[in-house]
């Protein structure tokens, strides 16, 4: 089976957990303190902070802002549900915007006609690894003093004209989860340039504590840390990172080489100015073909396929509490109902690709017939 995503652990780096785990020393340890040095140098960024999940990142980032009941804050309506879970649990309402078929992210056309007096913040989303539009989004931020957090969590190493992602906001948020690019099996990470909103994170993630001085619990915080055996695999994967990078960005090529070929599919489209990290390589199939057939003669041939993300106004709980309806977010509608996101990453191999993309076109010709 080709697998969808695959974590690669080197045996160094379970060396490494090994000996952490020896030592006793089990949280808020060495190596959390230099995963966190590591990624502040590779993202160019004033403060990291290690937390024990990306959606763990996005709570404490909208706490930290003090985002809460009555205020409004703009999701994209295709994403992962955690990016509105956590505005729900904080008392706010998530305002869903439609996406681009270009880059599956916040369209930033649709922004300002969601903005209302109550708007407090706006989450963009890097779906996929791919970068948004990040340059529009600031403007638009900046223009109605909204506080911007970047949802990068499939998203380190994307770049938006040579900047990375995540530093470009208030606060970027990202994932260390099995299928992320880096994973530490859960965990997270807050980056800000803000020095009193990453004090205030800091100390939100480990109980409310501060320690200016004095020792004290000056917030109702939580206990959002990451472990040392969680940040050494972190901090090793780190050194790394360009070199999957780089890999991603062939495959993704090849995938572009096969597939372009193919007029009853659409392939994220590239631009000059953005390094994507593609993170899965996500296509939309035209609307005739059963993308549920599709994924499991897929899986009959060996290959691995799923759905991309999640079209949030279609999903039980938004959809009831908020009566949206599929046109009300035709973008996200399709990208939902049509998308279907294919194996990448360091254990596939361009025979991989070849493959796939000969068998899906046998299965189209078999599925139009």
């Amino acid at each position: 089976m080709i697998k969808l995503a695959k974590p690669i652990i080197s045996e160094t780096i379970i060396d490494k957990v090994a000996e952490v785990l020896r030592s006793g020393n089990l949280v808020h340890g060495q190596y959390t303190r230099l995963f966190e040095d590591a990624l502040q140098d590779y993202l160019s960024i004033e403060n990291a902070i290690i937390v024990s999940s990306g959606t763990a990142a996005l709570h404490l980032a909208l706490m930290a802002l003090h985002i809460q009941n009555g205020d409004e804050v703009i999701v994209p309506a295709f994403t992962f549900p955690a990016t509105a879970n956590v505005v729900e649990n904080v008392g706010a309402k998530p305002i869903l915007v439609d996406i681009s078929l270009t880059d599956y992210c916040l369209d930033p056309k649709r922004i300002e006609g969601a903005i209302t007096k109550n708007t407090k913040a706006i989450i963009v989303v890097h779906e996929f690894g791919l970068a948004a539009d990040i340059g529009e989004i600031v403007k638009i931020a900046h223009t109605h003093n909204l506080y911007l957090i970047e949802d990068a969590a499939c998203a380190i190493g994307t770049r938006f004209n040579d900047r990375p992602v995540g530093t470009f906001g208030t606060v970027g948020c990202f994932s260390f989860h099995p299928r992320k690019i880096i994973t530490t099996g859960e965990g997270g990470a807050v980056v800000t340039n803000d020095k009193d909103l990453a004090e205030k994170i800091n100390a939100l993630r480990n109980h409310g504590l501060t320690q200016s001085g004095v020792t004290d619990f000056c917030y109702a915080g939580l206990n959002y840390r990451m472990t040392e055996f969680q940040a050494v695999m972190g901090y090793y994967q780190l050194s790394g990172l360009e070199d999957d990078i780089r890999m991603r960005i062939h495959l993704a090529k090849k995938y572009r080489e096969y597939l372009s070929v193919f007029n009853w599919l659409r392939l994220p489209e590239q631009f000059e100015n953005r390094r994507h990290i593609y993170q899965t390589f996500h296509i939309v199939l035209d609307s005739d073909i059963n993308r549920g057939q599709f994924i499991a003669l897929l899986k009959n041939h060996g290959i691995e396929a799923n759905l991309g993300a999640q079209g949030l106004h279609l999903l039980p709980f938004y959809k009831n509490k908020y009566e949206y309806i599929a046109a009300d977010f035709p973008q996200a509608s399709l990208a939902f109902h049509h998308g279907v996101a294919l194996p990448i990453g360091t254990h596939v191999t361009e025979a991989d690709i070849d493959f796939i993309a000969e068998t899906m076109d046998t299965i189209y010709q078999c599925l139009r017939n």
